[in-house]
């Protein structure tokens, strides 16, 4: 398969420290431009990571015929711009999640993005690491049985007023950054969607983001908890709770790519650890991506799944203001 052509909006830490050493691993994918506001960025950048070519604006990256694929890790309050953008000049897109700040906000834009006949996918990586295919698999054939309750806590301590995750304006704060992993694994694992949810918001004083969340999701049978913080020592995990037994996920979300990852499950057979094989999930979700493209099939998470998350984020942000269980719309 021909390498894709990709082309990076915004010089992101994120994408910098975790995405662009993998992607440049990959047969399947050619980083081939990096993009910023900033003329001495985009060249340091370009030169220092061994990036071919370098734009001094996001439009002038879109304007490159070559490239084919772009990935948008700008800060939230932004995306639905350059998603649009993106489609105007025929770019598939991977867009950085959350997609957008809110629901209406992301069917607008990929209902733009569908009707320039362009793939887009939010950049949820977790679900292509192997832990979570199998934990999937096990939940499915009922290895801890009836599921009771899903519980993920996610946190760490930022105070920089200058990082976008503590701006409000650009969509920072504890939910929007890191509830949506919250949010998003409950609705993976159950293969559904919650019918109702209840909130409780912390805000910093003076960012005004949201620095401490906690929620209650409604599938059913099954409840999903979480609580998710900014101002806390670092930490992740996700535990899932059935008639029959428990998997603990050890490291959930920014799982290692040079040692095994690891999920313990409890049943009443004994206690066992599975170690899965050492690989980046990052460089996969950019294959798999690009292979559904490539090969003109559906993308491997459809984007109607970034659009049922945001109205999960919506009705929570509601919660924290009424108090009161809203339902999901």
């Amino acid at each position: 398969m021909t390498p894709m052509k990709v082309g990076i909006l915004g010089i992101s830490g994120h994408f910098i420290k975790r995405i662009l050493k993998p992607l440049q691993k990959s047969s399947l994918i050619d980083v081939y431009a990096i993009s910023s506001r900033s003329k001495d960025k985009a060249k340091n950048a370009a030169e220092k990571f061994d990036i071919p070519h370098y734009f001094t604006s996001y439009e002038e990256l879109l304007k490159d015929k070559i490239i084919e694929l772009v990935f948008i890790p700008l800060p939230n309050n932004i995306h639905a711009e350059w998603i649009k953008k993106c489609a105007d000049y025929g770019k598939h897109i991977l867009c950085e999640k959350p997609i957008t700040l809110n629901a209406q906000e992301a069917i607008e834009c990929i209902n733009y993005a569908k009707n320039k006949n362009v793939y887009i996918m939010e950049a949820f990586m977790y679900k292509f690491h192997p832990q979570w295919k199998h934990i999937l698999e096990l939940i499915q054939i009922g290895e801890i049985g009836k599921i009771n309750t899903i519980h993920t806590t996610f946190g760490y301590n930022n105070p920089d007023p200058e990082n976008i995750r503590n701006i409000k304006k650009l969509g920072g704060g504890g939910l929007m950054d890191i509830g949506c992993y919250a949010i998003s694994v409950p609705r993976y694992l159950l293969q559904a969607e919650p019918k109702r949810v209840i909130s409780l918001m912390n805000f910093d004083d003076v960012f005004q983001t949201d620095i401490l969340t906690s929620a209650i999701l409604d599938f059913g049978y099954t409840r999903a908890t979480f609580n998710v913080s900014t101002k806390t020592f670092p930490h992740q995990k996700v535990k899932i709770y059935g008639t029959h037994g428990i998997i603990t996920v050890q490291i959930p979300f920014n799982t290692f790519n040079d040692v095994p990852a690891k999920i313990t499950i409890n049943t009443s057979v004994g206690i066992r650890e599975i170690n899965f094989d050492p690989v980046d999930q990052y460089q996969l979700q950019f294959e798999e991506f690009i292979n559904a493209i490539r090969n003109k099939i559906p993308s491997p998470v459809p984007i109607e799944d970034a659009i049922n998350n945001m109205k999960v984020i919506d009705a929570i942000v509601k919660s924290g203001k009424t108090n009161k269980w809203e339902i999901i719309e």
